[in-house]
């Protein structure tokens, strides 16, 4: 299926663009920006889902509320595709896909260290602090994690430049920080993740961490749909010439 890329953007935070990547009767996916949160909360800021909202009922002259179901989160620093169900059924369905892992989940991630093993799968049981907002891995169960969720995710190098590796990481499970908390386990905080290890924060409040590609069966028209995004165009990203990465 043929990605639809609208070049025009739907919002714009700090300089920063948000596109439409993917677009039919059921679904919408959209580049989030880092920084931008996807549903709302106790901040009041505006999230993702009503820019989304606004772009739907301004696109198609829509009367009335428009629907949109949020059927997947990333995280406010994190940046990369989030899909959206514009009809009840998809959502349905979409849900499912998730809840019974058969959505590919492809990430980019810069870390300070280079892994050792360059590649490898990554198992942990993850306990998150819901007071903290911050979650603890831990390499077997136990009385002090008695309640964590136990995590997997595979990883691979893709490249290295001075202190500064890219990994592609594909996480198996959907525990809170997940990517996040397991790099950090391992020695390989990602850039400007201060919550989790790294020495310092990025100028504008992110992480290195993008949600590159989606894959999944679309739930109406039953056909195989990869939907990917492209990394912010930052000093960082751009040091990895990510457009040869493809």
């Amino acid at each position: 299926m043929t990605t639809l890329l609208l070049k025009t953007p739907i919002a714009q935070r700090n300089n920063t663009f948000m596109q439409v990547i993917y677009e039919d009767n059921h679904l919408i996916a959209v580049n989030k920006p880092a920084g931008v949160l996807v549903q709302g909360d106790d901040t009041g800021d505006t999230p993702l889902s009503e820019v989304v909202k606004a772009y739907i009922k301004t696109r198609y002259n829509k009367p009335g509320d428009v629907f949109l179901g949020v059927i997947h989160r990333i995280d406010r620093p994190v940046s990369g595709v989030v899909v959206f169900a514009r009809t009840s059924k998809a959502l349905e369905r979409m849900n499912r896909l998730f809840q019974e892992r058969q959505v590919q989940k492809t990430y980019w991630a810069i870390v300070g260290n280079r892994p050792d093993p360059l590649s490898g799968h990554l198992k942990h049981y993850i306990l998150k602090d819901s007071s903290k907002n911050v979650s603890k891995a831990f390499e077997q169960m136990s009385s002090r994690a008695k309640d964590a969720k136990e995590a997997h995710l595979d990883y691979e190098t893709i490249a290295s430049i001075g202190t500064h590796t890219l990994l592609e990481v594909r996480p198996l499970t959907g525990r809170p920080h997940q990517i996040r908390v397991q790099l950090a386990k391992i020695g390989c905080p990602i850039r400007g993740d201060v919550k989790y290890g790294f020495p310092t924060a990025n100028d504008d409040g992110s992480i290195c961490l993008h949600c590159r590609q989606l894959h999944f069966e679309h739930p109406t028209l039953k056909q195989t749909i990869r939907i990917t995004a492209a990394p912010p165009d930052q000093q960082f990203w751009n040091l990895f010439s990510l457009d040869q990465q493809e």
